[in-house]
């Protein structure tokens, strides 16, 4: 689609190489999940690009990086939503509830953004240059600031496609609202033809209407810790809406979060869940924070250290994610994508 408009609109050159169509087409680092590269984004790459040793080594050290994503952080996290989400949900404890919706929402992160990772490395490998996808979503302190980084390619792409072909917000306040309602609606429909998808695109669309309309000057005025909360409540209750496709089970699992269902805060289960995937848990979210990045950068910077840190750090912890993860992959039997569902 994005081919068909952009050359409809003037904005990228007809392709009347068959080949180099075909290559875009059926661009593999990318094709399934994401990030979604548009023509535009590589039509001078199709037919010049370079294929460098630097370019090579920094896509395999992305690769890397995606795959100690999935396979370290995003599968082992899992394990904790996996055994709570096939549970008696209507029995479940309030801390178990919290515990694995929250493993819920790190597991789809890493697995995701793991994923663009390693399309971006490969794109990288072969001279293709990809966007980011991915920007520390979960540090965002409003709902709209946390779609700015979670799957940017798709927020870009209905933006430029939908959004501002509609008016954007240049007809008045009714029309912004319709038009953030229908990109909203599109979004949910884009990731599963089933009404809990459409009603999670809908539940975003509102809570990034009322910042737009009624909470932008309240959200400024109060503290960062405030807006974090805020987000990160609205995002947990989103993820419940995301995962079952039964209505019913979001409504049971809404109300054991919030001791609803006469179910208990804690119990000796919860106590196990929780002192069992305290490491994951931690490591996971100090890894959806900027905090390994920034000391990464910082050494980057050292001129007494980066080479050497670069050359021989970087590298060897590249080596033991790959040793760590090619043995958990031996170990283990089928780790599909979960964004291959949507």
């Amino acid at each position: 689609m994005s081919y068909t408009i952009d050359v409809y609109r003037g904005e990228a050159p007809v392709q009347k190489n068959f080949i180099s169509l075909a290559a875009y087409v059926t661009l593999f680092p990318q094709l399934i999940a994401g990030p979604i590269v548009r023509y535009q984004t590589i039509a001078d790459q199709l037919n010049d690009r370079k294929e460098t040793l630097d370019h090579i080594g920094k896509g395999i050290r992305r690769f890397i990086i995606g795959l100690g994503k999935k396979v370290l952080l995003a599968n082992n996290v899992g394990y904790l939503w996996s055994e709570i989400s096939t549970s008696n949900l209507s029995s479940i404890p309030v801390l178990t509830a919290w515990l694995g919706i929250i493993a819920f929402g790190l597991q789809i992160y890493f697995d995701f953004s793991g994923y663009s990772d390693m399309a971006i490395g490969l794109g990288k490998i072969f001279g293709f240059d990809f966007c980011e996808n991915f920007n520390y979503p979960y540090i965002s302190k409003s709902i709209s600031e946390f779609w700015r980084r979670w799957h940017m390619s798709l927020g870009t792409w209905f933006k430029d496609y939908v959004y501002i072909p509609l008016g954007g917000n240049r007809s008045g306040t009714f029309k912004t609202l319709r038009n953030l309602i229908i990109v909203w609606f599109l979004t949910g429909l884009w990731h599963g033809a089933s009404w809990n998808f459409v009603l999670w695109g809908i539940y975003f669309g509102f809570f990034i209407a009322l910042e737009r309309f009624l909470l932008k000057d309240i959200l400024l005025k109060i503290s960062p810790l405030l807006n974090h909360v805020y987000v990160l409540l609205i995002l947990i209750i989103g993820w419940v809406l995301f995962y079952f496709e039964d209505m019913s089970q979001v409504v049971i699992y809404l109300k054991s979060m919030f001791a609803l269902n006469n179910n208990s805060f804690i119990d000796n289960e919860s106590v196990y869940y929780f002192l069992n995937n305290i490491v994951i848990l931690v490591v996971s979210t100090l890894a959806a924070t900027p905090i390994f990045k920034k000391f990464h950068d910082y050494l980057m910077k050292k001129e007494k250290f980066n080479t050497l840190y670069e050359n021989v750090v970087v590298n060897f912890n590249c080596f033991i994610i790959v040793f760590l993860s090619t043995a958990y992959l031996v170990d283990a039997s089928y780790n599909p994508f979960l964004y291959f569902r949507f």
